[in-house]
């Protein structure tokens, strides 16, 4: 395991959050620089491997390790959105109102988000593991958006990748989606740089839907600057969460002051949760935002705080690569 003595810095569920010792049985294509691809037969087989059993038993081992020199990066663009879009298919009505802001809650307001967002599950080393994700806007209406270190970690992509929107206990209300491509930025995969763990998947259509059109999406921004009112979501996993629950934090967010130039956010959620959506301009009676970051990492020093990468020029590249592919 290469590792790196960046103070103490550790990531939720870097290389995700393992648990058991299953054999992977579908392999990953290269696809050139910072993508991945799995051919047909690698997502028939990550389809079947994912049984209920087996996502339930997803749990996480969390490292202590931090990839990649942590390093100051320039942040000085113009910013751009794309604005969300609904499924054809009936989204969840919003319920009771969410409290802001919140160290740390299950996510009860309803809304799109109980779509969009989701588990995302593969095995790497041939261990089973779990991450988060979220369904975005896109040219393909079929892109997932998640951390970098939820596709690749420690030099090997991850294989048998899954999306599972709304996961409730084992069950996925709205399809398993395997993904044909898995993507990350340049500079994460080249040495798991933590400002840069961004990734993300395209995904297969589904009884001959695609992923947006069923889920619905969130909108994205990049270059939208810092120090904003901020909602993340996703589907901790490690003590005192099970994964079976999608959790939120909310509150004003943060430039971090230490390492990275990382947003953070008062939030206790553990490992399980990496790749979650972070939203700006969120509203709760919706559950409608902007994504601007993931769930990335904490350091240990620093208890019931999360990290998440700026979304920059770079995580716009990898969005336009991602979405055209």
């Amino acid at each position: 395991m290469r590792r790196h003595r960046i103070a103490t810095a550790v990531l939720l569920s870097v290389g995700a959050l393992f648990a058991g010792a299953l054999t992977t049985t579908g392999t990953a294509q290269a696809a050139g620089d910072t993508g991945h691809s799995f051919s047909a037969s690698a997502q028939r087989e990550a389809a079947s491997f994912w049984t209920a059993d087996r996502m339930r038993s997803a749990t996480p081992l969390d490292l202590t390790a931090a990839p990649g020199a942590v390093r100051q990066v320039a942040r000085s663009a113009t910013p751009t959105t794309i604005a969300p879009t609904t499924a054809t298919a009936a989204s969840p009505s919003a319920v009771s109102p969410a409290a802001f802001p919140q160290a740390g809650g299950a996510w009860t307001g309803g809304g799109a988000v109980v779509k969009t967002s989701g588990r995302v599950f593969f095995t790497f080393q041939g261990r089973t593991a779990s991450c988060s994700g979220n369904a975005v806007t896109s040219q393909n209406a079929s892109t997932v958006i998640t951390a970098g270190h939820c596709v690749k970690y420690q030099g090997s992509w991850h294989t048998n990748w899954v999306f599972v929107p709304a996961y409730d206990n084992g069950s996925a209300p709205y399809g398993q989606w395997t993904a044909t491509k898995t993507l990350t930025t340049p500079q994460w995969e080249a040495s798991e740089d933590i400002n840069y763990d961004v990734g993300a998947a395209v995904v297969a259509p589904l009884n001959g839907r695609t992923l947006t059109s069923v889920t619905g999406a969130q909108g994205i921004q990049f270059n939208g600057g810092y120090n904003k009112a901020m909602y993340a979501f996703g589907f901790p996993a490690a003590s005192p969460y099970d994964g079976s629950k999608l959790v939120y934090c909310s509150g004003n967010s943060s430039k971090d002051f230490l390492f990275s130039q990382d947003h953070g956010l008062a939030c206790n959620m553990t490992g399980g949760s990496s790749g979650g959506p972070w939203f700006t301009s969120f509203n709760e009676a919706t559950g409608t935002g902007l994504q601007v970051s993931v769930n990335s990492f904490g350091y240990t020093f620093l208890p019931n705080r999360m990290f998440g990468p700026y979304f920059g020029t770079d995580a716009q590249n990898l969005y336009n690569k991602a979405q055209a592919s």
